[in-house]
């Protein structure tokens, strides 16, 4: 086992860059994720059973399919058909975002059926609409009960961000294997990205407890 600190300063640089990088697509993942996430809860909580059963067959297939083959054929089906040549960045992104959002669809739609009937039968005694309710009263509930959940959604997000190195979207994973490449080495670069990838979901992790204790302290 040999360990060079010369070759990590010479690739600093590009581990910084590959740092900017994945935290952008774990951002990215979230954010987007979040966002399309809470659509397709409420699409599959729909009374329409069409509308409910198209967004149950996307939780289904995006849970159900490893997320390196979904950013292999985002990569090199999906965003040429639209762009007419492939991206690593948007489809690390997108694959990312909708692979999130299949899974933060099931712990919104947690959080939302967690809430007593009662406050909707409240609420439709005070004249709100069924959009209105949901808007104002069980979706706010719902965020709170689910921080912890997206928190860990983000810390996985920065993780499986790794699998987009696959496709040469240069985080810091893809820099640990040019490295590899251009050495021969093998604890150099991959402890190098291990200890990143650990630094990043420790503050994550610590950024989304500080975040549940604001949120407590609002309550």
């Amino acid at each position: 086992m040999s360990f060079s600190y010369e070759m990590i300063l010479d690739y600093a640089p590009f581990f910084m860059h590959g740092l900017l990088y994945t935290l952008l697509f774990s951002l990215c993942g979230v954010v987007f994720g979040t966002i399309f996430g809470l659509i397709i809860a409420l699409g599959r909580m729909s009374k329409n059973p069409v509308i409910s059963g198209i967004f149950k067959t996307y939780i289904g297939l995006f849970r159900g399919t490893p997320l390196f083959v979904q950013i292999l054929i985002t990569n090199f089906g999906v965003v040429p058909a639209i762009f007419g040549r492939s991206n690593p960045y948007i489809a690390g992104a997108l694959s990312l975002s909708l692979n999130a959002a299949a899974y933060i669809a099931e712990t919104f739609r947690s959080g939302i059926q967690s809430i007593s009937e009662g406050q909707r039968e409240a609420a439709r005694t005070l004249g709100l609409s069924q959009f209105d309710t949901m808007r104002f009263i069980i979706v706010p509930q719902a965020i709170k009960i689910v921080i912890p959940a997206l928190g860990n959604e983000f810390i996985s997000l920065i993780k499986d961000s790794s699998l987009v190195s696959a496709i040469s979207a240069p985080e810091i994973t893809y820099w640990a294997q040019a490295m590899n490449a251009q050495y021969y080495v093998v604890w150099t670069p991959y402890l190098t990205v291990a200890v990143l990838y650990l630094i990043l979901t420790l503050s994550a992790s610590r950024l989304m407890k500080l975040w549940e204790r604001k949120m407590a302290q609002n309550d």
